[in-house]
């Protein structure tokens, strides 16, 4: 359980962090009448801008052709491009963002997608080639324009052919926009229902100076916080729970249950048995009987308010904060120890003999 992402059998938990994908900054994905209407007013802007010389009006109208073709071809690759490079690599992802992708959006057609960019990408590169070669040795006044009208006609087929793509993946994007950037580092999940003390637990677990970042969707989020338990440095979540079946489930939840079952090297179960968060003690114990199987560590929050306390009858053994803090303490400490034994050993193979 412990190296779930392939990473970690790699690192030292002490240094144990990998560099993730923040899905936030993924730039918008313009529709092809947008790169078309940016591509051709900037070559327009150009060619009006740029005085060229040459021995004739037929040598001078190639030139401006030619000149003009070179930016639709560096304006339009560069958008193309762009988009290409601002969506992750899947091959240099964590398990948890495959999966998380797989979930949510139609994967072969994102991928189908983002093939659909690349072919357009040389198809462009090619138009413009033969274009340019082909103005260049004619040097005709009637045949440079007739060159160049098929050039902007051909350019303008090969992006709409790939709208449809575009429009998927800013479709994708926005989706995407809404995932935790989790880092690959040992994490602790706190579970339960809204509004039972699992934000006020991960702050007090998470050092003052620690980063929590919120990921809103609808009323629900997804909050981290950072914090270092004996030298280890720990991811804390706090992931909405559902009793929803997973068809019915929105994407944060979606989200949630993936990185209980994908990242949680611990899990901590919060319970508010005083009724202020709105949910039944039943309820509440119904969830846990849904991830009891994981062994999660067991909280009651809000215990210094009215009936915060648990009655005798409370089915389960639960934790002081202190007492919680000593098991991830002794579970990081553990987990320091596995990832250093197996590092060792994959440094020095033949040891094992």
């Amino acid at each position: 359980m412990l190296c779930r992402l392939q990473s970690c059998k790699h690192l030292k938990y002490n240094s144990y962090f990998v560099e993730y994908m923040n899905f936030e900054k993924l730039p918008p994905v313009e529709s092809a009448k947008s790169l078309l209407d940016i591509a051709f007013g900037k070559a327009r802007e150009k060619g009006s801008q740029n005085k060229v010389e040459g021995n004739s009006w037929a040598e001078i109208l190639a030139k401006k052709e030619s000149l003009k073709l070179d930016v639709i071809k560096d304006v339009l690759t560069s958008h193309l491009e762009r988009i290409l490079s601002s969506f992750p690599q899947t091959e240099q992802l964590p398990n948890f963002y495959i999966e998380l992708m797989k979930l949510t959006l139609d994967f072969p057609e994102l991928k189908k997608s983002l093939g659909a960019v690349n072919w357009a990408v040389s198809r462009v590169k090619i138009l413009h080639k033969d274009a340019v070669s082909k103005i260049n040795r004619g040097r005709e006044v009637e045949r440079t324009k007739t060159l160049s009208r098929e050039f902007y006609g051909r350019i303008s087929s090969t992006l709409k052919q790939i709208d449809q793509n575009l429009k998927y993946l800013e479709e994708s994007r926005r989706i995407m926009k809404t995932y935790p950037d989790v880092k690959d580092m040992f994490t602790v999940c706190i579970y339960g229902f809204p509004n039972v003390g699992k934000t006020t637990l991960l702050n007090k677990l998470s050092s003052t100076k620690a980063k929590t970042a919120a990921y809103a969707f609808t009323t629900k989020s997804i909050n981290a916080g950072y914090s270092t338990f004996d030298g280890v440095k720990v991811q804390v979540l706090d992931l909405p729970g559902t009793l929803a079946r997973p068809e019915k489930m929105n994407n944060i939840e979606l989200q949630a249950e993936l990185a209980l079952d994908e990242l949680a090297e611990v899990v901590i179960f919060v319970f508010d048995v005083s009724g202020a968060s709105g949910y039944t003690l039943q309820k509440q114990i119904q969830l846990f009987k849904k991830i009891e199987a994981r062994n999660p560590l067991v909280y009651v929050s809000k215990t210094d308010i009215p009936g915060g306390m648990p009655e005798k009858d409370f089915p389960y053994q639960y934790l002081s904060f202190e007492q919680l803090q000593e098991k991830l303490h002794a579970r990081a400490r553990e987990a320091a120890k596995e990832a250093e034994e197996e590092a060792k050993a994959e440094q020095n193979p033949a040891g094992n003999l």
